[in-house]
């Protein structure tokens, strides 16, 4: 089946035409961005557990990467600098090759059962700061880098999209045999030979259990 792209919007002039249709934004949405991290954007960061991070190569490829810790682990240095220490992953490193070639990063901080959510935008660097990487040791091992983004925007963004997808209502919730199989997904995807479903999902839970530090 081909796909035809109809009705594109794809200049600026066509959106403007179109802005009429959507409004303007209200002059509270309109005012809200700050260029630092104040009291209030510090105490819903020492609450977060987790956060999206997004960034893009300079080639212009996107990526988006979760990140998740206790409430609190990512470090507001001051008013204008994060740090969010890294933690063993998948080895891919797709973030920090993206940041190299292009700094400019975006965060999505979230609480659970709090529809609304932190928005951080600004410049990202790797960081090997021994200071900083030990601060951030949990059970005695401290990351190998982490990533200091340097703070241009900060706002709240409302929980319409939390009240619309009923995300923090546990009876909305699947159950766990519908859930989608990500180890039968991995195993199709890869398509390393004679690696089952079952191995994969020992290998994740392992992984789990005794390696998130």
């Amino acid at each position: 089946m081909t796909i035809k792209y109809k009705h594109i919007i794809s200049t600026q002039k066509e959106f403007e035409e179109f802005r009429s249709a959507i409004g303007n934004p209200s002059p509270r949405a309109a005012n809200k961005v700050i260029s630092f991290v104040d009291d209030h954007c510090r105490n819903f960061i020492s609450k977060s557990p987790f956060l999206s991070l997004s960034t893009s190569h300079i080639s212009g490829k996107c990526d988006v990467s979760p990140r998740g810790d206790a409430p609190g682990f990512v470090a507001v240095l001051d008013g204008k600098h994060l740090f969010i220490p890294e933690r063993p992953g998948n080895r891919r490193m797709d973030s920090v090759h993206n940041i190299i070639t292009n700094p400019n990063i975006g965060l999505l901080f979230l609480i659970p059962g709090l529809g609304e959510t932190l928005r951080i935008n600004g410049k990202a660097y790797i960081s090997r700061d021994p200071e900083l990487l030990e601060k951030s040791a949990v059970n005695g091992k401290a990351p190998l880098f982490g990533i200091l983004v340097e703070v241009e925007e900060c706002y709240a963004h409302c929980a319409k999209a939390f009240i619309r997808s009923e995300l923090w209502k546990p009876d909305t919730w699947l159950q766990k045999e519908t859930l989608p199989s990500v180890p039968s997904m991995l195993v199709a995807h890869s398509k390393i030979p004679n690696v089952s479903a079952e191995q994969v999902a020992m290998e994740l839970k392992e992984g789990y259990t005794n390696r998130l530090y």
